[in-house]
């Protein structure tokens, strides 16, 4: 149960973040300010800022969920993440900064048009509302967990999953629209090392209280496996398994380029340093320290196996995996540690909204909305505009994050996977205006539909069935798929097929190019 000096502590947290943010962010005096930071951020602000965005509370309940239900293979994605990082600093970085663009879709748009541009902007729209409103519901979880063990009601009833959410979404909201993405970046900084700092307490308590042969008990058990390649299995279960090393660094490094190279949520960070090679200092260490992140909570999920004694989440009383570590935090936490850990869930939580409401806001502003205009308008009604916009999108967020209660998956597979409904399309549209010279607007426009069209498809109804091999079925049901052994083709593969399928249909559409060029006028 948590003390008041554990509520002091979140309370504390909560109220000071919001103003630290509102006095870091400075003033603004254009979009360019409030976007982009005058493109004067340090690259090593920025690195700890990517690491907070892309890991935040998923890195911190799921991944230890999957090492407590699993092995630590997950690690292995991070060389991956690691080559797909190096490619985005060589192929997207340069084109980036070579045209001071103030948006990752810029480049679409001087490269086809803005119907791509638009298109691509769109779709990055729709991409962080799912995926990252599965991250902020991932922090309502052990919120719910404690107000539950603390008998918190209100107006009589428990508290719901939307209260936690609403409350984080407008104290986060507030810092991001007054202070901007310098506010984001540097709080991202210290909401970084408050998380790091928690999950390493925890790991040394929870290392304190076990037996001596722990490591002899989870070596049997085979929870140390970084490494698994698979030599075992069939090229179907290299297909279906997401962390055998062919799929985890293939398809990771595939990910990592759509999601650190075409991502307007990673990219507008990029674009905040003052040069290219500080940019890609900030990208290629945010690799480095993701995998100390990954490996730090994975091992935090193996403690916690042990420490649990081997049982599944159902035998604990909990409904999934992913409660398992916000339980050991108010069960197992000294006075205000408990608090500091959740604090730092909460941290990794707001991090990442706030970077998906400025980068949202940006994207909209910049892609859209002034190019829509008809008539110019001043500086400081395009800063009012722009925070405007952050509070809508605020609204969304809670909206979105509201809709995931009723999920079975580790919260970190379900927001990597639905990622991977357009990541394909965006990376296979960037690569086709890199790779096909002759390939138009028109070309890129359908081609990235049809891709995205043809991956919900595949990823809802593509499955293997060891008896009749690859069929198609459309939402089966649990019972089914139970039964009949039915697997999915694993998520780190959906981005390269996507962005293969982008480029391939592109570069067949602008074979008429040619065609039509030679045709005498």
């Amino acid at each position: 149960m948590l003390s008041l000096l554990d509520f002091v502590v979140i309370v504390v947290y909560l109220v000071g973040i919001a103003v630290l943010g509102i006095r870091l962010g400075g003033r603004q005096r254009s979009t360019e300010d409030y976007f982009l930071g005058g493109r004067d951020l340090p690259w090593w602000a920025v690195c700890f800022s990517v690491v907070a965005t892309e890991t935040s509370t998923l890195t911190i309940i799921g991944v230890p969920a999957v090492a407590y239900g699993g092995t630590m293979t997950f690690l292995q994605l991070t060389g991956g993440y690691l080559v797909g990082r190096i490619a985005v600093s060589l192929l997207f970085l340069p084109r980036y900064f070579k045209g001071e663009m103030n948006t990752a879709y810029a480049y679409l748009g001087k490269r086809f048009g803005n119907r791509m541009r638009s298109t691509a902007s769109l779709t990055f729209m729709v991409t962080r509302l799912l995926a990252d409103g599965v991250r902020l519901f991932a922090t309502a979880i052990p919120i719910k967990v404690i107000a539950d063990s603390a008998g918190m009601s209100f107006m009589g009833e428990p508290i719901s999953y939307f209260q936690i959410i609403l409350v984080l979404g407008v104290i986060t909201a507030i810092y991001t629209m007054v202070g901007g993405i310098r506010a984001v970046i540097w709080i991202d900084v210290v909401q970084m090392g408050l998380y790091l700092l928690g999950g390493l307490l925890c790991a040394i308590l929870l290392v304190n209280g076990l037996p001596d042969n722990w490591v002899q008990m989870a070596v049997q058990e085979g929870k140390f496996t970084v490494i698994d390649f698979g030599m075992d299995g069939s090229f179907t279960d290299w297909i279906t398994q997401p962390y055998v090393a062919l799929t985890a660094v293939i398809g990771g490094g595939v990910f990592s380029m759509a999601s650190h190279g075409t991502d307007q949520l990673i990219v507008q960070r990029l674009l905040t340093c003052r040069n290219l090679k500080d940019s890609q200092r900030a990208l290629i260490g945010s690799a480095v320290l993701v995998a100390l992140q990954f490996a730090l909570f994975l091992i935090v999920g193996v403690l916690l196996w042990i420490h649990y004694g081997g049982v599944t989440p159902q035998e604990l009383g909990l409904s999934r995996g992913d409660e398992v570590f916000p339980r050991y935090i108010i069960e197992g936490l000294p006075a205000g540690l408990s608090g500091l850990l959740l604090a730092g869930i909460l941290a990794a939580a707001m991090s990442t909204l706030s970077s998906s409401l400025n980068s949202l806001a940006s994207s909209s502003m910049l892609d859209l909305v002034e190019r829509s205009m008809k008539k110019s308008i001043s500086e400081v009604q395009r800063l009012l505009f722009s925070r405007g916009l952050t509070l809508f999108w605020a609204g969304l967020f809670i909206v979105f994050a509201s809709l995931f209660e009723n999920t079975e998956n580790p919260v970190v597979e379900l927001g990597l996977a639905i990622a991977s409904f357009t990541y394909g399309g965006l990376l296979g549209g960037f690569l086709l205006g890199i790779i096909v010279k002759q390939a138009r607007e028109w070309d890129a426009v359908i081609a990235f539909l049809l891709t995205i069209v043809t991956m919900v498809l595949v990823i809802f109804g593509v499955w293997h069935n060891p008896a009749e091999g690859w069929i198609f079925i459309l939402n089966p049901s649990d019972s089914i798929i139970e039964m009949s052994g039915l697997r999915q083709i694993a998520w780190p593969w959906y981005t390269l097929i996507g962005s293969v399928l982008c480029i391939f249909v592109g570069f067949l559409l602008s074979l008429r190019n040619q065609y039509m060029d030679r045709r005498p006028s």
